[in-house]
């Protein structure tokens, strides 16, 4: 769940309509800077699917009682975690291989530096299935999935900026993660540069200084408003099972 606290309630997103909207973002993407036509499609599911695991755990949410809110995805324990991204891989890897394999390497490296004996499991069982799917793979290209992966990571991360954000926020007021902009992988040379410039022009409008799409792109984030209050009353699952669904609009040149 992605959460942003307001005075008087919290604005929740379920990760699964964030990677929506990174699969949105990733079908606008200039066709010259797709490489490899061939695993367009596969690219364009894994991007779109990369939080699966998070699908039905979002529909009621946790709790988190050492903060006192709503638990946010970072701070989900990575034994739980783990748990969820093997689901998530696993339902993608029944549609596509390809985009399985994008998948298991993104959460791999999310947990790769954890010691835990459950991270550190999850992580050489995720190395096997992708070793797995690579045998598979005719004229499997490493540098090619690389750049496959980078845009994975790319447009998870220009969502999360739309996400994560108040709408019209100054740059002094953003998200930690996008202060300085949005992280360029190596592997994505068409921007000529290690980080992309992006801000709040307005409450609807965000301005990137490199603009890697052909047209100005409409986004909507589907959210609910949670009052703090009934939390209090009611519990956090069923103040959220009944806050209605809100949407928010953004342009994104």
């Amino acid at each position: 769940m992605i959460v942003r606290e307001r005075q008087n309630e919290y604005i929740m997103i379920e990760q699964d309509h964030h990677a929506r909207i990174s699969g949105q973002l990733a079908a606008n993407l200039k066709d010259s800077f797709f490489i490899e036509e061939i695993w367009k499609q596969s690219v364009l599911y894994a991007i779109e699917n990369h939080d699966y695991a998070w699908r039905m755990i979002d529909k009621q949410p946790f709790w988190n009682d050492q903060k006192q809110e709503p638990f946010m995805f970072t701070d989900i324990p990575n034994p739980v975690k783990t748990v969820f991204y093997k689901h998530g891989i696993d339902e993608v890897e029944k549609h596509d291989s390809y985009a399985a394999l994008l998948c298991s390497e993104h959460y791999t490296r999310f947990l790769i530096d954890d010691p835990k004996d459950e991270s550190q499991l999850f992580v050489q069982n995720e190395r096997d299935r992708q070793q797995k799917i690579i045998h598979r793979i005719e004229n499997y290209d490493k540098d090619i999935f690389g750049v496959h992966y980078s845009l994975l990571q790319f447009f998870d991360s220009l969502s999360l900026y739309l996400c994560l954000n108040e709408p019209g926020s100054a740059k002094k007021d953003e998200h930690p993660f996008f202060k300085d902009g949005i992280p360029v992988p190596q592997h994505l040379t068409f921007f000529h540069k290690n980080k992309v410039g992006i801000y709040w022009k307005d409450n609807g409008t965000v301005e990137m200084d490199v603009f890697p799409f052909g047209s100005p792109i409409d986004v909507t984030i589907r959210q609910k408003a949670v009052p703090k209050k009934a939390i209090a009353e009611n519990g956090l699952i069923s103040s959220y099972e009944l806050a209605d669904v809100n949407s928010a609009s953004i342009q994104l040149f």
